[in-house]
């Protein structure tokens, strides 16, 4: 599967963007979708992650209540809603995928992927 993040940007703090992941390839499997960020000096960490289905999510602890993680299958895209947006969340936002028999899995750790998007970068100003 190929990933394809879109909808990066700068923003002041309380504003809100949309990012988009488009997958092409072997999009007639199911798999599971999560976003991931990266901030300067610091480890890739798991934002939120949802399953084929899109019946089950997770969100870390840092952006519950003002992210939400949804998919369109039909368009073969996954989206990261962010809303109140914080300097702290500034990163480059990555999207992956995993190939999955599990309709209703999600997957929280990097280990777990072995599809990548390029990156979007994400700026929140204070």
């Amino acid at each position: 599967v190929q990933l394809q993040a879109s909808g990066g940007g700068l923003v002041q703090a309380g504003g809100s963007l949309k990012l988009s992941c488009a997958a092409s390839g072997r999009t007639n499997y199911m798999y599971a979708l999560g976003w991931f960020r990266q901030a300067p000096g610091k480890e890739r960490e798991i934002v939120s992650a949802i399953s084929w289905t899109g019946d089950n999510t997770y969100y870390a602890d840092s952006v519950k209540g003002r992210f939400t993680i949804f998919r369109d299958n039909a368009k073969n895209t996954g989206y990261l809603q962010m809303n109140n947006l914080k300097p702290e969340d500034t990163a480059v936002y990555y999207c992956a995928a995993q190939l999955t028999t599990v309709s209703a899995a999600v997957y929280i750790s990097t280990r777990q992927y072995t599809n990548w998007g390029q990156g979007t970068q994400v700026t929140v100003s204070s």
